[in-house]
């Protein structure tokens, strides 16, 4: 999923009559930009005598972001480039208009010098606050700049993040996060990314205007069954009452009390981890690559079946081949089919991904991801005609879970193929069978099921695809 802003880069053609074509540096590459999450680093305040420092600074960043878990485990997913953006002097604006206690307290000189992004301290009347927007009205239209930059110089990028030339701690979120050099400011930078690439929320308390229902954060109204249930009494997660002194926050919770999403140089909590994770898979497939990935015709035997997965650290990555719905291998990248292991007709050979990692429980969580490639073999006594292949992505939801009236499923894919849906108990006897089709929101009555654990297994075609846990209240 890239960010290709089309209507936008029109718009700003209009602005930006000529392009700004800067120098692209890679920091981290671990494959092809077209399955990978690119992060673009931007400096301001860098001269184009301190582009060198630049360069350094923003593998300095990128090396401490792939320190912490689960960035440090799922960095083969991520690509980080850095354009040399210059500026005419060095540094970040500093007004002097931020609280009368750090100004007197914190020795950051006032000063106001040129740079390409505008980064400016005391944004909004807060010291710490290094924003590109001083007034907060976006008169500067620098947001529009920086569409502009990424336009001309990386279209296809998925987050953005602008490091400041300044040894003063900093920064601010929002669309481009942006951090100063300065000490722990990484650990800023790392948490706005938190929010602007993984869609989590402040654990303290963000205020009104912030507050909503998010992987982390939840309303008193839903404190019996928490978006993070299936984590409650591990790793010290549960259901903490945000505290302040105004404002609505009594009525909202949160997983942890000391996540980095509220404590900097703090791990992310286990709730965190997984949202990021999960996130990281809506992005990107780990199937990279597979073979045969084109039809062929009159292929020889063996036949030869190959993945090229992007593998965790350590891998956690499951693999289950299935041929004519029988399980024909696990865990393996490779497969090769005989002729004897065909039958006449129509042969099937399917294998299906899940991440099986530790730092996921997706029992009870609402959407969960498997990835499949299937190879339709046709042979006969004359040997295989030829071999098509299709690959898909699902993105499954089942929720609430648990539930006790209701319970809503939903999948997206590539596939023009509706899902079959099984609840089983665990006694092994199907209780409710539905069809599941594309894009479609069903709410499946199980009212009439007994208290307790059952088992939705869902199937693509003849292959079982996920199977999910249901709680029955």
């Amino acid at each position: 999923m890239k960010s290709f802003l089309c209507f936008l880069f029109f718009s700003l053609n209009i602005l930006y009559l000529s392009a700004q074509v800067f120098d692209v540096e890679p920091i981290k590459i671990s494959g092809d930009d077209a399955k990978r999450i690119n992060l673009i680093i931007m400096g301001d305040g860098y001269t184009t005598t301190e582009l060198d420092k630049f360069i350094t600074d923003a593998t300095n960043f990128s090396n401490s972001m792939f320190s912490k878990s689960p960035l440090k485990e799922y960095a083969e997913y991520f690509n980080v480039y850095a354009i040399k953006v210059p500026s005419n002097e060095s540094g970040a604006d500093h007004p002097g208009i931020g609280s009368a206690y750090y100004e007197s307290n914190w020795p950051v000189p006032i000063t106001n010098v040129d740079t390409f992004f505008n980064a400016t301290f005391d944004a909004y009347g807060n010291h710490f606050l290094l924003f590109y927007e001083a007034d907060g009205n976006y008169s500067n239209n620098t947001e529009a700049k920086i569409f502009s930059v990424l336009a001309d110089n990386f279209p296809t990028y998925d987050q953005a993040l602008i490091l400041v030339n300044s040894p003063y701690y900093g920064g601010s979120g929002g669309i481009f996060p942006m951090a100063s050099t300065g000490a722990s400011s990484d650990e800023l930078a790392i948490h706005e990314l938190g929010h602007s690439l993984f869609n989590l929320k402040d654990e303290y308390y963000p205020g009104d205007l912030l507050a909503a229902e998010a992987i982390n954060m939840t309303h008193v109204d839903n404190i019996n069954n928490p978006k993070w249930s299936n984590w409650l009494g591990t790793n010290n997660i549960g259901v903490y009452q945000h505290t302040c002194t105004s404002g609505n926050c009594s009525d909202w919770y949160k997983p942890h009390t000391s996540c980095k999403m509220e404590v900097l140089n703090n791990p992310f909590c286990s709730v965190c981890k997984e949202g990021i994770i999960e996130k990281i898979h809506n992005l990107v497939s780990p199937i990279e690559a597979y073979t045969p990935n084109n039809s062929i015709n009159n292929p020889t035997f063996p036949l030869n079946f190959s993945l090229n997965l992007i593998k965790p650290e350590p891998n956690t990555l499951d693999s289950e081949w299935t041929l004519n719905t029988i399980i024909h291998a696990n865990n393996v990248d490779d497969v090769s089919l005989a002729e004897t292991d065909l039958i006449e007709g129509v042969n099937t050979l399917t294998t299906v991904v899940n991440d099986n990692s530790n730092l996921l429980r997706v029992d009870n969580h609402d959407t969960f991801h498997v990835y499949t490639v299937t190879w339709t073999i046709n042979y006969t006594t004359l040997g295989v005609n030829d071999i098509e292949n299709e690959v898909n992505t699902y993105n499954i939801s089942m929720y609430p879970n648990p539930a006790n009236n209701i319970l809503n499923l939903e999948f997206e894919s590539q596939s023009i193929s509706d899902l079959k849906v099984e609840i089983v108990s665990l006694d092994g006897k199907i209780v409710n069978t539905t069809t599941l089709s594309n894009y479609e929101n069903k709410q499946l009555k199980i009212s009439y099921l007994s208290q307790g654990i059952y088992i939705t297994n869902f199937y693509s075609g003849k292959v079982l695809i996920a199977s999910k846990r249901l709680t029955k209240k």
